[in-house]
């Protein structure tokens, strides 16, 4: 026993650093902070008045998740400054996915809704219907992913949120005039969920997406497997370290188990320290940049396909390969590094890009 734990004490003690870097490299710079702090745009003088909604979506595709979490979602939803005068008018709609560790009303405070969206418009963006849906977890995050031990996230956005919109908004129910972005780990899902169902979705903007290529142990150490095995349930997470947070919500997404609780998910490393070479293989084969390939056609569908990421940002390298795989398939798309890290920027591309993006790419007109 004592050599044991020997073992794990020294192992610990040289992958910390590791565990460390690969948080960054997994979620980004901002990984040691939940809601960050970040600049806004300049107000537009006179610029109309968005309303936000806040709602609860009840989505069959969570029901009966292992670790707990609650099928009732808040989503926040922008209704745009002519929905209440224009009675007859229908609307395109952008679903906006938020990182990991924050839920929907944090991401919209991160990026100053409804400001940037209200100045977008002042500055001659068309009027649309912004979906801010939430998808933390016990874990911070559900990677939106498909796992019955998180839910179904990727059949959550992709279908009943979609629906639950379409039936109670006054949109332009089609593929053709519904938007998917998201930052860091919501730019991993709609990155994912963008190349699965093109017939859903009709332009994609990826803000820094994380998770695009495999990365090993995201950060499990024998020190992290000490302390997952002292849980007793999954809402146990809520006291450990946000790295290791982060690990359990990725092996909860990527390596469920049913058959394995209290957490129902394999990590992958073994009790005495031991990477698992299965538990990888799974979480590699969720990396988009993985399965890009067997989605050529789907992403051909896509009337705009845009991504950008910091100059500064860590997850820089990666969003650069899924562009040069785009390209490689001569599949049009927009790729911009801009002066900036992980966030520090996030709110001024939201307002300067990511409207007039959708502004441009989206049908606003019924179909024919």
């Amino acid at each position: 026993m004592r050599q044991t734990r020997a073992l794990f004490r020294s192992l610990a003690r040289a992958a910390a650093p590791l565990a460390l870097f690969a948080t960054f490299a997994l979620f980004g710079p901002a990984a040691a902070e939940a809601q960050v702090a970040t600049a806004a745009p300049p107000r537009v003088p006179g610029a109309a008045a968005v309303r936000i909604e806040r709602i609860t979506v009840h989505s069959p595709a969570l029901e009966g998740a292992l670790e707990g979490d609650s099928a009732d979602r808040e989503v926040l939803v922008a209704l745009p400054p002519s929905y209440g005068k224009a009675p007859g008018r229908r609307y395109p709609v952008v679903y906006a996915l938020h990182g990991y560790s924050i839920g929907a009303q944090q991401w919209t405070s991160e990026i100053h809704v409804p400001q940037v969206i209200e100045d977008a418009y002042a500055r001659g963006a068309r009027e649309m219907i912004f979906v801010f849906p939430d998808s933390k977890t016990v874990h911070n995050g559900a990677m939106y992913s498909s796992s019955v031990t998180t839910g179904d996230y990727e059949t959550f956005i992709a279908r009943d949120l979609v629906a639950y919109v379409d039936s109670h908004y006054r949109t332009l129910a089609r593929r053709e005039s519904r938007g998917l972005v998201g930052h860091s780990m919501g730019g991993y899902g709609a990155t994912r969920i963008g190349m699965k169902h093109a017939d859903v979705f009709g332009a994609l903007y990826l803000m820094s997406p994380c998770c695009l290529s495999a990365r090993g142990l995201f950060g499990v150490t024998p020190e992290a497997m000490q302390a997952y095995a002292a849980m007793k349930s999954p809402a146990d997470s809520a006291s450990l370290p946000w790295a290791q947070r982060g690990a359990l919500a990725a092996a909860a997404a990527w390596s469920p188990n049913p058959a394995n609780p209290p957490l129902y998910l394999d990590l992958p490393l073994t009790a005495d320290g031991k990477p698992r070479d299965d538990v990888l293989a799974r979480w590699a084969a969720n990396a988009p940049l993985a399965f890009v390939d067997q989605y050529v056609g789907n992403l051909r569908r896509y009337a705009g396909i845009a991504m950008d990421v910091g100059d500064k940002d860590g997850l820089k390298d990666d969003a650069g390969r899924l562009h040069e795989a785009l390209d490689r398939y001569r599949i049009a798309n927009r790729f911009t590094v801009y002066d900036g890290d992980h966030t520090s920027r996030v709110a001024f591309r939201f307002e300067e890009q990511v409207v007039p993006f959708f502004s441009q790419h989206l049908a606003f007109g019924a179909a024919r």
